[in-house]
């Protein structure tokens, strides 16, 4: 018998945890039968009544794992960890608050069954507020002109074979965008569809200052873009400024004076300025990004494992 395992991340969803491992139990004895499973929970340094939710649940099921961080890293270290701890043939990472529907699942083994090493459900529409579709579009419309094989929507709702989840595991860099390295691999993938819920308990934790620096792994770890916009726009600048050097010197041949006043000059000093700023913070972003890396700090802190 093949062993599922589900890798579930969680911050401050009290209650929530709950019900998102009722309708896993149930899915599992109703239609997936044929399958063990195993629930690995990853406490991201909760500071509200989740953790001992965990551990009453781990008390009662004995296929209910628990890890539990030090304090919180972030969804992605605690991804990471899940994965590490998950000793499923099949492993399926989905969130805690009940936006992603668990009665997907069958469909997902179905998709997997029949050689599908990745099962993708991706966000088609999403019952969210409208300044989270309209950033979440933005995002994903940025990562698609050099990873078109995302989806418009996104996606965090996900199967793996154990051999992708192998392979993902055995690299070991930090500031990770899962989506890209997941779709990097190459493996053979579906994508089902699907509408995102709205949240029913709680509130989400993701903040504004959250959604930036994801964004930002996003588009740093997946795409070029950045680097290219910098050259792009160097050339650009040098082209402008050369062909005004010609008018200037085209001018003074001529005798004429090209302007009269310092308005001119401070314009091109504002605009070469804010575009030397602007390429300046993108190298900077890199240069960060180098340095975390070399440092070597652990993506997580585990405090304890039930």
């Amino acid at each position: 018998m093949k062993r599922l395992s589900f890798v579930i991340p969680v911050y401050r969803n009290e209650r929530a945890v709950s019900m998102t491992y009722e309708q896993i139990r149930q899915v599992c004895a109703s239609d997936l039968t044929s399958y063990a499973y195993e629930i690995v929970f990853v406490d991201d340094g909760s500071d509200d009544g989740s953790l001992q939710e965990l551990l009453a649940i781990r008390s009662r099921d004995p296929n209910v794992r628990v890890v539990s961080f030090t304090r919180n890293f972030g969804q992605m270290a605690a991804i990471l960890a899940g994965l590490k701890q998950a000793t499923g043939d099949v492993i399926v990472q989905l969130s805690a608050d009940l936006q992603d529907p668990v009665s997907l699942v069958p469909q997902m083994i179905a998709e997997y069954e029949r050689g599908a090493e990745v099962v993708v459900c991706h966000r088609e529409h999403r019952e969210d507020a409208l300044s989270s579709r309209m950033t979440s579009r933005a995002l994903y419309a940025i990562l698609r002109l050099s990873l078109p094989q995302i989806p418009a929507g996104g996606f965090d709702y996900i199967l793996l074979d154990r051999t992708v989840v192998d392979a993902f595991n055995a690299v070991d860099v930090r500031n990770r965008f899962f989506q890209g390295d997941i779709l990097w691999f190459g493996y053979k993938t579906t994508f089902i569809p699907y509408t995102r819920a709205k949240r029913a308990v709680g509130r989400s934790q993701y903040t504004f200052a959250k959604r930036l620096k994801n964004s930002l792994d996003a588009i740093l770890d997946s795409s070029y873009l950045p680097i290219r916009f910098i050259s792009l726009v160097g050339v650009l600048t040098a082209l402008v400024g050369f062909l005004y050097a010609i008018d200037i010197v085209y001018g003074r041949l001529r005798h004429d004076i090209p302007f009269t006043g310092w308005a001119p000059i401070m314009i091109l000093i504002l605009v070469i300025g804010g575009l030397l700023m602007l390429m300046l913070g993108i190298i900077g972003e890199y240069v960060w990004r180098i340095y975390d890396e070399v440092r070597g700090k652990p993506n997580y802190v585990v405090r304890n494992v039930f």
